[in-house]
Order: structure tokens, then C-alpha cells, then sequence
């Protein structure tokens, strides 16, 4: 098999060099489009220690990884809410394996940990300008929702029905 997805600890070297790709890029990216710049390296460092992934372990969260063909290929994490909702978060996959697969089967797994957590609900929020993220919450059955959190860079917001 090309993909596998696992469960991994929040603080592996793994999981932080996956949230540092995932940061970089979503950071750089808002920065681009808004100031014309790339993240400030301090800034990044901040914000990168700042989150932690302790809300991402059970038995109220878990952060899964996605590999391909045995190298870490992305990540995707869920927090439970409360008792029936859990929140997708971390959603990410690494540039050359975009295409393949990966995104759609880190989702559904995500889908899995939070059914098997107890949440009949999963909600996420994205930005914008995230294009792709949204087309593929879309394909997924996700819809479109009201917003759920006041998270500061948040837009879109969606939610799906899994139990």
C-alpha cells in the first residue's frame, strides 16, 4: 500500500516538523496575499511553540499522520468539543504528494478517530484564500455553516454529520 495513517504523538519530531511545514505555509501564504512578505522568522518561531498539540492526545483528541510510501506525508488532528462534536484541525499534506489521494483519506480517517471518540458532529474553519481546502471539505460532504468559534483568521467555517 502507498498511504498508511497512523496515530502519533503530538510532540514527535515527526508531528513538529509536519506542523512547522503546515504553519510555514499557511503563515507565508496569508502574509503574500495581504502584505506582500513572507512570515517574520521570529513571528513563525512564536507561533509554532505557541501550540503545543496537547489538546490532540486522548481520550479527548488525536493527531493522526499520514505517510507515503513509508516517509511523513501529512497530518491531520481532532479535538472533541464537547460530548457529540469534534473539531478537524491541522489538516495538511506535503507539496510533492498533493494529488494522490492523501488529503481525502487523512479526512477520513480524522472521520474515524472522532466517530470512535464519541462525536457525531465534525466542524472546521478555514480562511479564504485556502482554495483547495475548501473544494476539498466540499467533496467530502462538508457544508458551509455559521461560525462555530471566534478564531481570528477564520472565514469559512463547515461541518458534517458522521454518527
Amino acid at each position: 500500500m502507498t498511504w498508511t495513517v497512523r496515530p502519533e504523538p503530538p510532540g514527535s519530531p515527526v508531528a513538529a516538523a509536519l506542523w512547522r511545514a503546515y504553519y510555514t505555509e499557511v503563515s507565508d501564504r496569508w502574509y503574500l496575499l495581504h502584505e506582500g512578505r513572507r512570515t517574520d522568522p521570529g513571528e513563525l518561531e512564536r507561533e509554532i511553540a505557541a501550540e503545543s498539540g496537547d489538546d490532540l492526545v486522548p481520550p479527548r483528541g488525536r493527531l493522526l499522520v499520514a505517510r507515503y510510501r513509508g516517509e511523513a506525508a501529512g497530518s491531520a488532528g481532532i479535538r472533541l468539543l464537547d460530548a457529540t462534536t469534534a473539531e478537524l484541525t491541522r489538516v495538511f499534506l506535503c507539496p510533492a504528494v498533493r494529488g494522490r489521494g492523501g488529503a481525502a483519506l487523512l479526512v477520513r480517517a480524522a472521520e474515524d478517530a472522532a466517530r470512535a471518540s464519541g462525536a457525531a458532529r465534525l466542524v472546521l474553519d478555514t480562511r479564504g484564500d485556502l482554495v483547495e481546502a475548501r473544494a476539498l471539505y466540499a467533496r467530502l460532504g462538508f457544508t458551509e455553516t455559521e461560525p462555530h468559534n471566534a478564531e481570528p483568521f477564520a472565514e469559512h467555517w463547515f461541518a458534517k454529520r458522521i454518527g
